[in-house]
């Protein structure tokens, strides 16, 4: 390890989904704790170069850390970036299959045959969206004995990239949308509600928010099974991952950032009231709509470690992943996860 050197700036992103990370942003832990060693903290969303704002997704940018769902961390590991996971968080959120109520498609098993609605980013480098709908079809099926070639898919070709919407410099608005369509609109979700398709998949807080808004009947919920494999997609687990540099010229920065993520989330574990509100922001949703997608128990969820189930379904889902080949390489995610941020940071709660 090389010595810690000065850090300059510490660039930041997260996805808008429950994270640690997020919620020291929010409460200005991160911010006050790198001031203390003259560190500036930009979000790469505040940046007028796309080619910043696209390093949420491919992991270029030198000294920043992401916090969010892994296909994007883990194609980027892929196609040999050099990035290291410090830590892994597992917050469990729906995964719905979705018809209207009139399809009389009941169970998974009903699916055989039918048409399956999928977005289709032609412009993107990684396309996660239809990845984990493909993941949370698969899963699906796979409880009733099916494959994904036992259905139809139909393709909604989304236009444009991830990272097209300019620099957002505003307070409170600093995370990215990825999986947003133009205007807001879900074109597979328009599809099934024309009749167009049978069944689509829909995921986290807008998910359920829009099946009821819609009336739409729940097929399975994959994110509720009791098989975590079952459960891992792109938020499960979500990967806190920083590039090479920032973990071995700035070792204590590294330390630091970790030591706030998980900071953030011991504070949610006693203030539920409060997180759910941050979560709420988070997400661009309502405290209403967070516990009918992450529980009453979502802060209790919000909990950043190396556990031996988080890297197992992680490794299963870079599988999935490569089987599909949305990724062009495969990821050992063992070799992929440095361990040294994480025991120094229980080394220092230990002695304090």
């Amino acid at each position: 390890m090389s010595q810690s050197l000065q850090l300059d700036t510490l660039w930041y992103t997260r996805c808008p989904v429950p994270t640690g990370l997020g919620i020291a942003i929010q409460k200005g832990w991160l911010k006050e704790a790198f001031h203390v060693q003259k560190t500036e903290i930009k979000s790469l969303r505040e940046s007028n170069d796309q080619a910043v704002r696209e390093s949420h997704f491919d992991h270029t940018l030198q000294n920043s850390v992401r916090h969010g769902g892994n296909i994007p961390a883990i194609w980027a590991r892929s196609v040999g970036r050099e990035t290291r996971v410090i830590g892994l968080s597992w917050a469990d959120e729906v995964q719905l299959i979705l018809t209207l109520p009139d399809s009389g498609i009941k169970t998974a098993k009903d699916l055989k045959g039918k048409k399956f609605g999928l977005p289709k980013w032609e412009k993107v480098k990684i396309d996660f969206a239809r990845a984990q709908a493909i993941r949370g079809l698969e899963n699906a099926l796979k409880l009733e004995g099916l494959e994904v070639s036992d259905v139809e898919l139909i393709d909604y070709v989304v236009d444009g990239s991830y990272s097209d919407s300019p620099a957002i410099q505003a307070a409170g608005t600093q995370l990215f949308g990825g999986s947003r369509r133009a205007g807001g609109r879900n074109a597979e979700l328009v599809g099934l509600l024309r009749g167009e398709v049978d069944a689509i998949f829909l995921k986290g807080a807008h998910a359920v928010e829009q099946a009821y808004q819609f009336g739409l009947h729940t097929v399975i919920d994959t994110g509720s099974h009791p098989d975590p494999l079952i459960r891992a997609n792109n938020g499960t687990p979500r990967t806190l991952t920083v590039d090479q540099n920032l973990i071995e010229n700035h070792f204590d920065s590294t330390v630091g950032l970790l030591n706030q993520v998980i900071r953030a989330e011991e504070w949610a574990w006693t203030h539920p009231d409060e997180t759910r509100r941050f979560l709420a922001h988070e997400t661009n949703s309502s405290e209403y709509w967070i516990t009918q997608a992450y529980g009453n128990d979502a802060h209790l969820r919000l909990k950043t470690d190396l556990s031996d189930i988080s890297i197992r379904a992680l490794q299963d889902f870079t599988d999935f992943l490569w089987r599909w080949k949305f990724i062009p390489n495969q990821v050992n995610v063992l070799e992929w996860i440095d361990i040294r941020p994480f025991e120094a940071v229980e080394k220092h709660k230990s002695v304090a």
